[in-house]
């Protein structure tokens, strides 16, 4: 077959002001992996901002240095004035209505997400690489005398793989989780914390796997076998969910397959999970790159080189760390009603009858034993959540359906449609 010319389109909802040298990490990484010399292939940046989150500035994203504006073939800039004049446009055309515009782009990250997409399909990408700002292209593998620290080619990885795919995902490693180390007492137990994680959990939060992580110190480390035998998996469908993350997360925008978009109930987060419960039809493989999270921003100068012999351990009782777990229960038991909901509507009540017992049992005990009456909000939160969730699945649904209006409307733009022929 002749080869033709790839799109690539990166995607970065971000609101740091290190996001240039996160740029120009990725842009040295993609030259590193021959892509950036391959004239078959031209990658753009799609950068959706957020000035609030950090009190942060246009320049601070704009002002890219010179060596990264070289190996780019184009950089494409969201601000919100950008999102809002295409949100006239569609709905002045009559494409979609101000209501369906206001579900699917605006603040938070599901509607920053959805803002990438939009401009990468308007713009003829093929393919859609989905990258946090707090994200590096490293592996951290544990050794019993430290860590050995692998490069990973995460875009170069993810094209191998996506001919046989809708969906490629990735690995992560470093402070992935948000749940600190503790050490446990007469205040709150492990039976108490396990409780509070099955309560809490979808399928990637569970606790094995958290207490596994908690372990080594709250830290995620790769697996070596994964890296050196490049094993490759497809994602099994669990309970009508195809778990993925919004990271490292490549999207094939010419599958014949329908293309969704992201969505979270209002104040909420989760918007990677309800995704994943739009994709049974669709192949999702698990290719073998891992990404460095640096959740606590502790670690900025592994972009310059500096590579420690041993991560921090994440211990409770530090108060940014304590909140942050507060904030992620929160945010947890916002989407959890919704997730019940689409996945096990048949026994909705009856699970949300069991989380309101559950927590009557553990918020005193969080309480106590963080110091913080925070988590008492964590029941009030449930019961808005719970009381409202028919009202947030209508939104959801009302979101795709106006997500399928407007790839339509792209897609017979110039009369050829989206489920083109792609590149093998």
């Amino acid at each position: 077959m002749e080869e033709r010319l790839i799109n690539i389109g990166i995607g970065f909802a971000t609101g740091r002001k290190i996001f240039s040298v996160i740029a120009r990490t990725y842009a040295e990484n993609w030259n590193e992996s021959g892509l950036i010399n391959n004239k078959n292939v031209n990658i753009n940046i799609f950068v959706a901002y957020d000035l609030n989150y950090k009190n942060t500035r246009p320049e601070d994203y704009r002002n890219l240095d010179s060596r990264t504006l070289e190996m780019l073939d184009y950089p494409f800039f969201i601000c919100n004035a950008t999102a809002k004049r295409e949100m006239a446009m569609l709905v002045s055309s009559g494409v979609i209505s101000r209501y369906e515009a206001a579900l699917l782009f605006g603040d938070g990250y599901a509607k920053k997400r959805n803002a990438i997409m939009y401009f990468a399909i308007k713009n003829g990408m093929d393919y859609l690489l989905y990258l946090d700002d707090d994200e590096y292209p490293l592996a951290a593998i544990k050794n019993p005398d430290g860590i050995s620290w692998r490069g990973q080619q995460v875009l170069s990885t993810h094209l191998e793989s996506i001919g046989e795919a809708d969906i490629t995902l990735g690995h992560h490693c470093g402070y992935v989780s948000p749940i600190p180390s503790l050490d446990f007492d007469e205040r709150l137990n492990e039976k108490d914390f396990q409780l509070l994680i099955e309560t809490l959990s979808n399928d990637i939060i569970n606790w094995d796997s958290i207490r596994e992580k908690m372990r080594d110190g709250g830290v995620t480390y790769a697996d070596r076998d994964t890296i050196s035998s490049r094993r490759i998996s497809e994602v099994a469908e669990k309970d009508g969910v195809k778990f993925i993350s919004g990271s490292n997360l490549l999207i094939n925008l010419k599958t014949d397959k329908t293309l969704f978009p992201f969505y979270n109930p209002p104040g909420a987060r989760g918007e990677d999970t309800f995704f994943g419960t739009c994709l049974s039809e669709h192949k999702v493989l698990k290719v073998p790159c891992y990404t460095f999270h640096d959740g606590f921003a502790s670690y900025p100068h592994l972009l310059r080189g500096t590579l420690p012999q041993f991560l921090k351990p994440v211990k409770a009782g530090n108060a940014e760390t304590d909140e942050r777990f507060l904030n992620a229960c929160i945010g947890w038991i916002r989407y959890k009603p919704l997730l019940l909901y689409i996945t096990r509507r048949s026994d909705y009540e009856a699970s949300v009858k069991q989380m309101r017992r559950n927590l009557g049992l553990l918020i005193p005990k969080l309480c106590d034993y963080f110091g913080n009456s925070g988590f008492a909000r964590l029941y009030d939160e449930l019961e808005y959540y719970s009381e409202n969730v028919v009202c947030h699945y209508k939104m959801f649904e009302d979101t795709k359906a106006a997500w399928k209006k407007v790839v339509d409307y792209l897609g017979s733009r110039d009369g050829s449609p989206l489920s083109e022929t792609m590149y093998r």
